[in-house]
Order: structure tokens, then sequence, then C-alpha cells
């Protein structure tokens, strides 16, 4: 350390564009750029201390250098200290998985707000603060925007927070600091390898989310997903499971699955619930043991969880007048692709036909494009391969990688439409009565990225204006 601790701090920062005056700077090594290099121009713009791994060659008298060994790590907990920490005000549930956690946290948010609470929200699709709603940018917000965030919900009297916890926020140390009530795990399969590398990084990463919690909190985790006891390995929290298949703290039965819902047996009580398909069973199940162990009475709470719609673009449907069911959804990884699709299967009718809508994103795990497209052919009678987000590739580029996932036999119910509105029509135009059209990949975005620049686009606009035109 360097000069003095008796110093004044007006804001934390860790992006040297926002440094004012006053501003504590923690130079953070990030994926893109390090922190360090602008350590100078924060000195300048006013900065009163700077935290870092690395001591500049240059420690300008007046100015507080603090080294640590983790300035990520540092960085959330200065930034909870800074706003008196807001999750110890409040009963914080983490949900982490690859699939299900956008679904889950909505579903915990609008059911405590159903049993009379003041709650918090942070999700992929947004962030709201009882029913103010905050546009949200990525899964989970870097550490001084979510600790800014759970103080206005502390301000705003919520008692209750439900925030997705990514992979990549845990192993970036967004949520150091934090003091969770509770986390749940809902599954996990191959995504972000792109960032993590190998798929047992990528365990370990939503694993440390369970390693870190305390003796307080609970720890509830899928059972039926041969990690769900990994994550349970080392946690000090009071473990619990839920499962469809084996027996659990939280037993659930699915007893009816149709496309207008689902009858399900949890606990000894049958319910009807709102949503659709196997994989939100899995959903619905681990809302309700969450909140029964937020001490919630279990019978308030299927009452209440009973009466919930799906969250934006997950299992979204669109009717026609002229008997067409279109579906948008989030599906953006081979196993919520494959757990979509085998659920429509299932509840087709008679001679109805499959049409898939599904690309790969840009700048993403490219190991997954052929295997997505092999899943849309295997459980499709038309499968139409189109962009997602390209981002900075160029769309025939990820479609000729998803192409080599189409086996000879499959060819002939593939297409590839590289513009996406263009791939939506010609689903629409081909659909007759009684088919189901899955449009996969955005679900809820309302923007395409092409370029680093984000294009208006709604799938679910795109595929009800374009149904009501046929109509």
């Amino acid at each position: 350390m360097r000069g003095s601790l008796d110093v004044q701090i007006a804001a934390v920062c860790f992006d040297s564009r926002e440094v004012r005056p006053g501003s504590l700077f923690i130079a953070v090594k990030g994926t893109q750029t390090d922190g360090h290099q602008y350590i100078a121009k924060t000195i300048q713009a006013g900065a009163a201390a700077v935290v870092c791994e690395t001591l500049p060659a240059e420690t300008p008298a007046g100015v507080t250098f603090v080294q640590v060994a983790d300035s990520a790590q540092v960085l959330g907990k200065v930034a909870s200290e800074f706003y008196g920490n807001p999750s110890a005000r409040l009963k914080l549930v983490a949900v982490t998985g690859t699939n299900g956690k956008t679904t889950t946290v909505t579903l915990l948010f609008k059911l405590f707000r159903k049993l009379g609470y003041n709650v918090g929200l942070l999700s992929t699709v947004q962030n709201q603060i009882n029913e103010t709603v905050i546009p949200s940018t990525h899964t989970t917000p870097d550490a001084v925007k979510l600790n800014a965030l759970l103080d206005q919900m502390v301000k705003a009297g919520c008692t209750h927070a439900f925030m997705e916890a990514s992979s990549h926020a845990i192993v970036q140390e967004r949520v150091a600091g934090l003091q969770f009530a509770g986390a749940v795990f809902s599954n996990i399969t191959h995504d972000h390898l792109d960032f993590h590398g190998t798929f047992d990084n990528y365990i370990r990463a939503k694993k440390k989310l369970f390693d870190e919690l305390p003796a307080s909190s609970f720890a509830l985790v899928n059972l039926d997903d041969k990690r769900g006891l990994v994550m349970l390995q080392n946690t000090e929290a009071k473990k619990h499971t839920f499962s469809l298949q084996n027996v659990a703290t939280f037993k659930g039965k699915l007893v009816a699955n149709t496309l207008h819902g689902l009858q399900m047996e949890i606990n000894g009580q049958e319910v009807w619930f709102k949503l659709i398909g196997t994989f939100n069973a899995y959903n619905l199940l681990g809302v309700y043991a969450a909140a029964v162990l937020l001490g919630e009475t279990p019978e308030e709470v299927l009452t209440q969880l009973s009466d919930l719609q799906p969250a934006p673009g997950r299992f979204d449907q669109v009717l026609s007048r002229e008997g067409i069911t279109g579906i948008v959804d989030y599906a953006h990884t081979p196993d919520a692709l494959e757990n979509v699709l085998e659920t429509i299967h299932s509840l087709r009718e008679g001679p109805a036909r499959i049409i898939t809508i599904v690309g790969c994103g840009g700048n993403r795990d490219a190991a997954k494009r052929p295997v997505m497209a092999d899943i849309a052919c295997k459980f499709s009678d038309l499968a139409i391969l189109t962009s997602d987000n390209p981002r900075f590739e160029e769309p025939e580029a990820i479609l000729a990688d998803m192409e080599k996932g189409v086996k000879i036999t499959d060819r002939k119910k593939a297409r590839v439409i590289v513009d996406r509105r263009e791939a939506i029509r010609q689903a629409v135009q081909v659909a007759q009565k009684g088919d189901i059209i899955l449009l996969a990949g955005k679900g809820h975005e309302t923007y395409q990225e092409i370029k680093g620049v984000k294009h208006p686009f709604d799938d679910k606009q795109e595929l009800e204006r374009l149904l009501n035109a046929q109509s």
C-alpha cells in the first residue's frame, strides 16, 4: 500500500471512463482489456485511490494505491461495502444452470409479488423493482451495477430478490461479496465452452457459487441432473434436492402434459399449471421448493403458482385463425432445443408437421452449431437454418458450420435462408392448419446484432405479423 487509507470515496469504478474526482478505481484484468493500462488516465480524471494487482512504476503523491491478489474479487466486495451491503438486507436467491434460469427467477419474482411482497428481479430479459422495469444488458450485471440495483431494491422496501447467476459472472467474481439466502441449480449441458475452454471448467464455475454459500443459506439442486450432487459436495449450506424421477426433498410427478398446460403432483398434491413441457415441470418444481425453503406455506405457493404465465420468449405461443401454432423460444443450446422439440413432438396431434427455424450466434461456441442443426432436422418435418445474432461473424460462415450437422438423409427437409425475416416468411407460407412453427434462439430479444449494431427485430412480433397476414 502507498498513501493514506483516510480517504473519502465518492464512487467505485472499474471502467476508467466513469472515473470522476474522488473515485476509487479498481483495475481489473478483463477478457477484452486490462484495467491496469488506464491507471494513469484515471489519476488525471481525479481518482482518489487505486486498487490494482500490479503497482504502476509511478505512484503520484496524494493518491492512495492498494495492491491486492485478485482485483475482480475485491471489486465485488468493495462495491457491496460501498452500497451498505444491500444483499444482507434482502433474502437474495441466485439461480444458476445452463437452461431454466430466466424462467425460474421470473416465476419466483411473480410468485412473491402475488404473495404480497416487494420484490426485485435480475434476469436476462429485464431487471425489475416491483413494477418498475429496468433494461437488462447482461444475464448478471457487473459488481457495481449489481450492488447499486440491490441498493435500489432495499430503498424501495424489497424483502426478496431473485437473480440469475451466469457462469461468466461467477468466474469473474461479479457476485463476490453478496450474501445469499439460497442458491438453485437447474441443470448443466454443453455451453459457453468458448469462454470456459472445457466442460469441466464450466461445471466448476457453477459449483463455485455453491462452494461459497454460508451455512445459514440453502443449496437446492435438481437431483435428476447427474451433476446436481456435485454442486453439493463442498457447500456449507443446508442441502436440498428436487426431482421428477428420484426420491428427493421435493418430489414431483408429471401427470399430464398438453399444449394448454401441465398437471403435476408435487409432494402429494395435484395442481394444474399454465406452463408447458417437461422442462417447465422442473422449473415449477424448483420454484416451489425455493419458495417453501424461504418460509412460505406449501398450499399457498401452489395456489399462486398455478395462475402464473411463462416468462417472455420461453415457449411463448402465437396462434393464427387458420389453426397454425407458432412457438417462440429462447432455446439456443443443443439441450434446450432438444427439450423444446421433444415437448412439441409429444404434444402434436394427428398429421401436424413441425417446422423449426433456428440459427446460432456469432463469436460464440462454434462446436454446438452442427449439433443444433442435427437436432432441428431430427425432430422436425422442415428445418430452416437462418441467422441468429451473427455479431462480427459472416452469417454464411455460421450457417456453413451448421450445415455440417445435417445428415445426408435429412438434406431434403433442410433449408438454408440467411435472412431471418425471410426464413420466418417462408415457414409461415408452407405451414398448414394444425402445423407447429418453432422459432428458436432469440426468444425475448428485440434486436438482431450485426457488426456491432443492434437492429430492431422481435421474433414474436414478426411471427404474429406474418401469421395474421396469412389469415
